[in-house]
């Protein structure tokens, strides 16, 4: 039986009704959040019936509601079938005016609308859905939130996985809201069946040029002394990789003239809690590579249905260019993720420049919103799409005279 009483909540959204959703009966209603340890049991039981990312595991919910900034109020969406929950998803409201004049209201799937707290960055975003129903679940839920968007409502849909976006356009087709695009990307991988199916050498399988640049980057390396590849067993010494790799992460982008994650203020705390519940369960792998006794590089990763997921890295550039830290980093840590016997190493969305050298995997992974057909709206886009070019252009002018970061 579900926690949550059939009867729907007060809530904020139009038209609040709960109601069928699809043929297969699937109930939907939006609640405000129970407490944290309710939640908590209902989401890690779900989670158990899923086939979810990890940014919808608790491991990453769990932290990202605990250290919420103040002001923001998520509500919980929720779906059953019969008297079994089969979807949950969070929702927070944020109220904007858009060109600065039109009153607008988000409905933002597990982001908050708070600039810096996004930054932590919802990837494979989607709805935490029961495996055997889960496109029934994810088109009913995008539905009814969809059918209650109000003149200049938006529902924001950040970082979606291929099936939510496909859910999203079967939804915007049925209720004749525009998809609009804020942000077009895709995620990298190395996908270990096919590197299996080859023979199993990952490096032999690399270009010939960068099968070199990492070769020879251990090379220089091992001259130094011994070379490790070492991953973090337990929360003290995760801890103790995760500052080091703050060190390496903020003097690289500093050097850039850029602040780098850490300038966030949300970002270390939120992470430090996050390790120290999500390394006991081997959600969290921390690594470090060392030559000599000293760091060459840090990598924090998730794991996850056997997946390794690159969230963050610190390297140690130096002069010399032929030393590649991030490059060999990640090469090490795929070879070790591939003799673990895992499926992938994924270093999931945001340009980089080892992903197509050592990806053998990608697909899109989009930022959206989905709302009434308005003038506003469509304004809107016009002028993101303006900026867009214009920052594509200037990057463009200042490559031929900002020489690229040193090490990949």
């Amino acid at each position: 039986m579900s926690i949550w009483p059939r009867t729907d909540s007060d809530g904020t959204l139009p038209q609040r009704a709960t109601g069928s959703a699809t043929a297969t009966d699937i109930q939907v209603a939006l609640h405000p959040l129970p407490s944290m340890p309710e939640l908590a049991r209902a989401w890690t039981e779900l989670e158990s019936r899923s086939d979810s990312s990890f940014f919808l595991s608790w491991t990453w919910i769990g932290p990202w509601l605990a250290q919420m900034p103040d002001g923001i109020e998520p509500q919980l969406l929720v779906a059953r079938q019969g008297d079994e929950t089969v979807g949950l998803a969070l929702l927070c409201p944020r109220l904007r005016r858009r060109f600065g004049l039109l009153p607008s209201r988000c409905w933002m799937l597990h982001e908050t609308g708070d600039r810096s707290y996004d930054r932590l960055f919802m990837e494979y975003n989607g709805i935490l859905a029961d495996r055997r129903v889960a496109d029934e679940v994810t088109d009913a839920m995008l539905h009814w939130l969809g059918e209650r968007l109000g003149a200049n409502d938006e529902l924001v849909l950040g970082g979606l996985t291929l099936a939510a976006e496909r859910a999203a356009r079967r939804v915007a087709a049925r209720t004749g809201h525009t998809l609009q695009l804020r942000v077009a990307d895709s995620a990298q991988w190395v996908d270990f069946a096919t590197v299996r199916a080859a023979g199993g050498d990952f490096r032999g399988g690399l270009g010939r040029n960068t099968r070199a640049a990492v070769n020879r980057s251990e090379r220089l390396y091992r001259a130094r002394g011994a070379l490790e590849h070492r991953v973090a067993t337990t929360v003290d010494e995760a801890l103790e990789y995760f500052a080091g790799l703050e060190v390496l992460h903020q003097a690289g982008w500093q050097a850039r003239g850029q602040a780098g994650a850490f300038a966030n203020a949300a970002f270390r705390p939120f992470h430090r809690r996050l390790i120290a519940e999500g390394m006991p369960q081997g959600a969290v792998r921390l690594s470090r590579v060392s030559a000599g006794g000293q760091a060459v590089g840090y990598l924090y990763n998730f794991v996850h249905r056997n997946r390794v997921l690159n969230y963050q890295g610190g390297f140690a550039f130096e002069a010399d260019n032929r030393l590649k830290p991030g490059l060999l980093s990640h090469v090490l840590a795929i070879e070790d993720a591939l003799a673990r016997g895992e499926d992938c190493y994924d270093f999931m969305s945001t340009p980089a420049g080892h992903k197509p050298l050592l990806s053998n995997a990608e697909q899109p992974m989009n930022w959206l919103t989905l709302g009434p057909d308005r003038f506003s709206r469509r304004m809107e886009a016009h002028v993101r799409r303006a900026r867009g070019v214009m920052a594509d252009a200037v990057k463009r002018s200042l490559r031929g005279w900002i020489a690229p970061a040193k090490g990949i």
